[in-house]
């Protein structure tokens, strides 16, 4: 990964140089950057064997830039850079992000026309400008115009939860289409993250040089009732806008090549750089159309095989991100991750007591569907008063409806729990008298975020002692493109849950636990537990949301708590 991020200063570099008339050295700076990223070996060990003179071995790496890469290794960054970027008129990375926009076509704005930004060049195009511009034009000046349109209210990311339903209606779509062999989605979105920025499918038919069959399945895709713009349409790849402003992109293959290009695109560049280095190592050459030696291609339909033929074990999409996993599929060390179906219940559901939608009979009802064998009941308590939180009274009316409900079912149980309030001195908002008829008591922050991060940490550490409580639910206080978490030592928590025998909520709505913390959680022995935070019957479903995340942290069915028959 050090070898990756040196790549892009030094291509960064090439870029601002390219600004400036200066022949030839922006070429050097940028065929060293390629040559670093497709280095096999850790640009730090390179230099720690022979020094500066182990890194002017490299292709492309003269005297001048070994002494920058040296001091990129000594101090994580590259002062002329620095100096570059800070002397650059010109707001360059924000101006690459416009589409159609090199770094050639910036030159030109900035020397004929001033543009150092998105702002000047939206004024330069509101007065016409650009098109009189050689090289540009009315078209070239309306598709940029465009691109910054949606450039702005596209920013960020998407939250996969809530873009999950245009990918399956893509996916219906396509798998509809009886001359497709093979569909896959690829991407970010394949290995799950919680938040993405494009989605990649990936799409095999026998021949690829069949037209008509081309034409049919790039039209399907293009053609769907949620598109407001065609980026691009060829013969291989078409790229769509969908109303969201979310960029969907369908490449067609032919089957023989379906698992490599399912792997080079599922990615993550990292994890593909690696591999690539193994494959180099044992004589072959993998890119998108197969696994080679020399020309003949000896690998490339099936994604399993892929790996195999490199000596790995086929590795879930979800750990692709060159963090352990390679070297733990080479010692076949990988764990078994949890899957959907180790999971018996869902120990966070909010009911029309309080904050949900839906009785506890109906949440019992859709929880059967989904094939759990309990559910546990989490309302809020009286310090939310926007949730009608639960006093001690009217709990104790609650466990009444459930023990009558309970009596209902055969193999399967409602659970009493409650989503107990954290107050600002740490205390908890139901007395213990009550707490100890519950089945569970997990607890909650839901106010005073803006605390410093050692009274917050206090705060949630005092909750914790509290000797009924058995789950910490959203522990950051983060929802993901949405809210940014409370301040707060998550590793202190992390080790007082351990201390006291607490499991440690993955939200699968807020997106909190995030992988990073949860593995942390696993490496330090504590369990943890995937809930929904449902406050609708139909929200039970995304508990998957939350599974992504414990699969990425590498978590298997022993970690988590509501994999067990009994909690």
């Amino acid at each position: 990964m050090k070898n990756q991020e040196l790549a892009e200063l030094l291509f960064e570099i090439g870029d601002f140089l390219d600004l400036g008339e200066v022949p030839f050295k922006p070429d050097a700076y940028k065929k060293a950057a390629i040559a670093i990223d497709s280095l096999e070996e850790d640009i730090f060990n390179v230099y720690k064997k022979d020094g500066i003179k182990g890194l002017e071995k490299i292709n492309g790496v003269g005297k001048s830039i070994a002494l920058k890469i040296e001091e990129f290794i000594k101090t994580g960054k590259i002062k002329y850079y620095k100096e570059l970027k800070k002397e650059s008129p010109i707001n360059l990375e924000e101006l690459k992000m416009v589409e159609g926009l090199g770094v050639r076509k910036i030159k030109k704005l900035w020397q004929e026309l001033k543009i150092r930004n998105l702002k000047d060049l939206e004024k330069a195009i509101e007065d016409h400008k650009v098109s009189q511009l050689f090289g540009f034009g009315d078209k070239t000046e309306k598709n940029i115009l465009e691109s910054i349109k949606f450039l702005r209210q596209g920013q960020g990311r998407f939250v996969l939860r809530d873009i999950l339903e245009e990918i399956e209606k893509v996916e219906e779509k396509i798998k509809k289409i009886k001359e497709v062999v093979s569909f896959s989605i690829a991407g970010s979105a394949r290995r799950k993250k919680e938040t993405i920025g494009d989605v990649d499918f990936l799409v095999a038919i026998k021949d690829v040089s069949d037209k008509y069959v081309v034409e049919k399945i790039m039209n399907t895709f293009a053609q769907m009732d949620s598109v407001v713009k065609i980026i691009a349409k060829g013969e291989t790849k078409t790229s769509i806008k969908i109303k969201n402003n979310l960029n969907m992109d369908l490449r067609l293959v032919s089957q023989s090549s379906f698992g490599a290009a399912l792997q080079y695109f599922t990615g993550s560049k990292e994890h593909n750089i690696a591999l690539r280095r193994i494959a180099m190592k044992k004589g072959y050459k993998l890119n998108e159309y197969g696994l080679f030696r020399g020309e003949a291609k000896i690998e490339g339909e099936y994604e399993e095989k892929i790996y195999e033929r490199l000596g790995l074990k086929w590795i879930p999409p979800e750990l692709r991100e060159n963090q352990g996993e390679i070297e733990m599929a080479i010692k076949n060390e990988l764990p078994e991750l949890v899957e959907l179906e180790d999971i018996k219940g869902d120990l966070h559901c909010h009911t029309n007591w309080n904050g949900g939608k839906n009785s506890i009979e109906e949440l019992a009802k859709e929880a059967i569907n989904l094939g759990y064998s309990y559910i546990g009941i989490n309302d809020h308590t009286k310090s939310l008063k926007i949730e009608n939180g639960l006093d001690e009274k009217r709990i104790k009316e609650q466990r009444k409806e459930i023990d009558i409900l309970n009596k209902s079912f055969k193999d399967f149980k409602i659970l009493q729990g409650s989503e107990v309030d954290i107050l600002a001195d740490g205390s908890l908002d139901i007395n213990n008298e009550t707490l100890k008829t519950l089945d569970y008591v997990s607890i909650s922050v839901h106010s005073g975020f803006k605390m410093n991060k050692k009274d917050m940490t206090k705060r949630v550490l005092k909750a914790m002692d509290n000797h009924y409580v058995k789950i910490l639910n959203h522990p950051t206080g983060m929802i993901v493109n949405k809210r940014e978490g409370y301040n707060i030592d998550i590793e202190a928590i992390i080790n007082k849950a351990l201390k006291n025998n607490i499991a440690i909520e993955i939200n699968s709505y807020r997106g909190d636990l995030n992988s990073q913390f949860a593995k942390l959680a696993k490496e330090r022995g504590v369990k943890l537990v995937i809930n929904s935070d449902a406050h609708d019957k139909k929200e039970l479903k995304n508990l998957e949301f939350g599974l992504y995340i414990a699969r990425r942290a590498y978590l298997t069915k022993n970690d988590i708590l509501n994999t067990y028959e009994k909690i």
